[in-house]
């Protein structure tokens, strides 16, 4: 699992860079994050609290959801949003338990505690 996927925010949107680009961006203090991206002197800062505290996954799935985006902010958060799709999906465990003489594939969503228990089964 990549490093901090389990952070949440309260704060999400998107800001334009000096140099063009616009970036989702994500904070616990609206008014600091602000402030932030007004001395590194970035433009269209659309940012917005988010109802609960969310993951970033959670937090480009809500924003894409309220339409509150268009133009360059809209396709920086779709852009996003698969990425962290993309790696959420390389998470995923794939294993294979063995139960007597037959194979038992299953391929699903695995905590580390499941993990950990098939690892004791099998010792």
């Amino acid at each position: 699992m990549a490093k901090q996927d389990n952070k949440t925010f309260t704060v999400a949107g998107t800001a334009t860079n000096p140099d063009g680009t616009t970036k989702a961006r994500f904070a616990n203090d609206l008014v600091a994050r602000i402030k932030i991206l007004n001395k590194a002197n970035c433009t269209n800062i659309n940012l917005m609290e988010l109802p609960s505290p969310m993951t970033k996954l959670e937090a480009l799935e809500y924003l894409q959801g309220t339409g509150s985006f268009t133009g360059d902010a809209s396709y920086a958060i779709a852009n996003r949003t698969a990425d962290k799709m993309k790696s959420a999906r390389k998470s995923e465990v794939s294993m294979t338990l063995k139960t007597g003489s037959k194979p038992a594939k299953a391929k699903k969503d695995v905590t580390a505690q499941e993990v950990l228990a098939a690892a004791k089964v099998q010792a």
